[in-house]
């Protein structure tokens, strides 16, 4: 789970000191970090997991957070629990690349591990909401950014019931609350409607591929390819 490094400009010296051979090396380059959030209940957590599953080469970055475990929930697999004075002191040591407080828990992403991840050519995904999504466009400009809508209010106030855990003045101010994370749905990218689970889980697998074939990620993942083809 992994920094930027800088790349060539797209179309100058691709072959110059590279050999005409194809390897795992040639192809390899910055990672991309890609943002995913959405307001609870939109189905974001399944997806992502689905997601992975598909693409098992996307990392994910694993938040720390100050709420209690839920049932199933694994230290390490889920989040890294922590207890308040740890993640103050995380913040004071400015070891996250964002942080942000939601439903009276904070949320942070640690800024080294992604950092590692991506210098070492790994694309990553970070499951966060809109507050933490727009530190890492200030940190990470060129961050591929998805918001994940519900088809409609009732749905999403049926999918809230429909776990079973919260009372009804928690899911009204958890409605209220989706209300105002929706507003900042053209500060991202893309916007998937996931109204059909599996439309939308194709949805992302397309996003996600069709983004690693853009040469505005860096020509470096292709330049062993391109070395080869353009040999004299």
């Amino acid at each position: 789970m992994n920094s930027i490094s800088g790349s060539s400009p797209q179309g100058k010296g691709l072959t110059t000191g590279l050999a005409p051979h194809l390897s795992g090396t040639d192809f390899m380059s910055e990672g991309i970090l890609f943002v995913v959030s959405a307001p609870s209940g939109a189905g974001k957590t399944s997806l992502v997991k689905a997601l992975r599953e598909r693409e098992p080469a996307l990392g994910l970055a694993i938040s720390h957070t100050t709420r209690p475990p839920r049932p199933g929930e694994s230290d390490g697999v889920h989040y890294h629990f922590v207890t308040e004075a740890d993640f103050l002191a995380m913040i004071a040591a400015g070891a996250f690349l964002e942080h942000a407080q939601v439903f009276g828990n904070r949320y942070g992403t640690g800024e080294a591990k992604v950092r590692e991840a991506l210098a070492a050519g790994e694309d990553l995904l970070l499951e966060i909401d809109w507050q933490g999504a727009r530190q890492v466009r200030a940190r990470f400009p060129h961050a591929v950014t998805i918001f994940v809508l519900p088809p409609s209010a009732a749905e999403l106030a049926h999918r809230l019931r429909g776990r079973g855990q919260d009372s009804e003045t928690v899911i009204a101010g958890r409605m209220r609350q989706a209300r105002d994370e929706m507003t900042h749905f053209s500060e991202y990218d893309y916007l998937v409607v996931n109204d059909q689970f599996a439309t939308a889980l194709a949805d992302l697998v397309c996003l996600i591929r069709a983004e690693r074939l853009r040469l505005a990620h860096g020509p470096g993942r292709w330049q062993g390819l391109l070395a080869g083809l353009l040999a004299e």
